[in-house]
């Protein structure tokens, strides 16, 4: 262990510092699914085998030297060298895999770094849902609170980490919000209503460069049409009978420099939807009353669960709009579409739900089981719902297993499941592989999203199913 971080002119003799890592490296090493060192140029100095066979590398020793970036791309080694910060139980995807890393600095005897090392503790997320998402909770509760202090600047409260799935469709949403977050170009979010997307809008926001200015979310739906303009806009001293004497900023204004999040921007009447291309493009507006035109920078990003393209061919919404929205579109799939994901989803709600009761309940596999036979047509709210529910009915110490889910769960023939079509002659290629994701999928429900398990109980190795998940997505 002692050539983890080569010193290359030797003045510094071997310390306490040296001593404690030479002693805990093999310890975390044997506890951990991986482990890898860096030095202060970010290179690997040293990779274990299992490590090396988590990444899908063929020998560890050919990684030596290389920048770790290019060998794990997601990698934060740069961050701990740069602040000299440990990260301590930070998730990590790599290749559809949800990695718990944990990683730390190392210093000579003078206090200088001289490199980091990192210990993958876990290699699946299942066992540590219930303590990573109570963890995330109180760090966000800290970060709210901290800058409620600080300013009255309106803030976020989701990160990307609050989107839980690890299903081949939850990933893919998750890989294009990355790439969203690192472009500042407006983003139009699809999908029905309860899967998520304002948590999405705000994850975007909060990972982007604008994330220490302002998140405004409005809700078109929600606001009148014959305000909508004062809304957006704002309102100049005494632009009606009744107005204040002072301006009002409207929702562009508040959000100079951040984020403006249009949630149900389908329900926003074709008069207004004029307005606001107009000031999309000029990246101007004037408050109603007013004939002042002020500069604003805002990042746009509109969602709706509707279909927009049919309500454009209807006349109902702009095309020119529509395009000036739509320049990443991040679909979201409903919940029915990423059962595999009800496990680890129930598990993360229940721990909020427990908050707020004071009363801890756990999800059986029979639970989880019954939950997936059920169409969910309110999604994420609706399966929040039904665990509240079923938590409230339980008697006290009950596990939610499948009796208790089924006492609450709305019934088959009021979830009006999607009409399934039967194609009479398909190639066998394709009779086989919907066969196959059929049964990944199941096994993946039966095992609560734990790839592990079920590539065990699928009998094939984990990094085959991992090939095969890949190939699904």
């Amino acid at each position: 262990m002692s050539q983890l971080f080569p010193n290359k002119n030797n003045k510094h003799k071997t310390g306490l510092t040296r001593e404690l890592i030479d002693a805990l490296v093999p310890l975390f090493e044997e506890a951990s699914a991986g482990a890898i060192a860096v030095d202060t140029e970010c290179r690997i100095t040293w990779l274990n085998q299992s490590y090396a066979q988590l990444l899908g590398l063929a020998d560890a020793e050919g990684a030596i030297g290389q920048e770790v970036g290019r060998v794990i791309p997601h990698t934060r080694m740069p961050e701990v060298i740069a602040t000299g910060k440990p990260l301590l139980l930070d998730i990590m995807e790599h290749q559809q895999q949800q990695l718990v890393v944990t990683r730390l600095p190392f210093y000579d005897e003078s206090g200088q770094i001289v490199g980091a090392v990192a210990f993958v503790l876990y290699d699946d997320l299942q066992p540590l849902t219930p303590l990573v998402s109570k963890f995330r909770r109180l760090h966000q509760d800290l970060a709210a609170a901290r800058k409620a202090l600080a300013s009255k600047s309106r803030g976020t409260r989701y990160n990307l980490t609050d989107f839980i799935g690890a299903s081949p469709a939850a990933l893919e949403v998750k890989r294009r919000a990355r790439l969203a977050s690192g472009r500042d170009v407006p983003v139009l979010l699809l999908g029905e209503t309860g899967t998520g997307k304002e948590v999405l809008a705000q994850a975007i926001h909060s990972a982007s460069a604008r994330a220490e200015k302002a998140f405004v979310g409005v809700n078109v739906a929600a606001v009148p049409e014959n305000l909508l303009e004062a809304e957006f806009f704002g309102v100049a001293p005494g632009a009606y009978t009744g107005a204040d004497r002072r301006s009002r900023d409207g929702k562009f204004q508040l959000a100079n420099g951040g984020t403006l999040f249009l949630d149900e921007v389908g329900d926003m009447p074709l008069p207004m939807q004029a307005k606001l291309l107009r000031a999309l493009q000029e990246g101007e507006v004037e408050a109603l009353g007013s004939n002042r035109v002020t500069p604003v920078d805002v990042r746009v990003i509109a969602a709706t669960s509707q279909n927009l393209e049919a309500m454009i061919a209807e006349g109902q919404f702009r095309s020119d709009l529509y395009y000036r929205l739509n320049v990443l579109e991040i679909c979201i799939p409903p919940l029915r579409e990423r059962v595999a994901d009800l496990g680890v989803v129930s598990e993360a709600l229940l721990g909020e739900i427990w908050d707020g009761h004071g009363r801890r309940r756990e999800i059986t596999d029979s639970g989880v089981a019954a939950l997936a036979s059920y169409h969910w047509p309110g999604n994420i709210r609706e399966l929040r719902n039904v665990l509240e529910r079923a938590m409230t009915m339980a008697e006290a110490d009950e596990l939610l297993d499948a009796d208790a889910i089924f006492r609450v769960l709305p019934s088959s023939a009021d979830s009006q499941p999607a009409p399934v079509t039967q194609a009479f002659t398909r190639p066998l290629a394709r009779v086989v592989a919907e066969a196959e994701a059929e049964a990944i999928e199941q096994a993946l429900v039966a095992c609560r999203g734990n790839r592990t398990r079920a590539a065990r109980l699928l009998g094939i190795s984990r990094s085959v199913l991992y090939e095969k998940l890949a190939k699904m997505s």
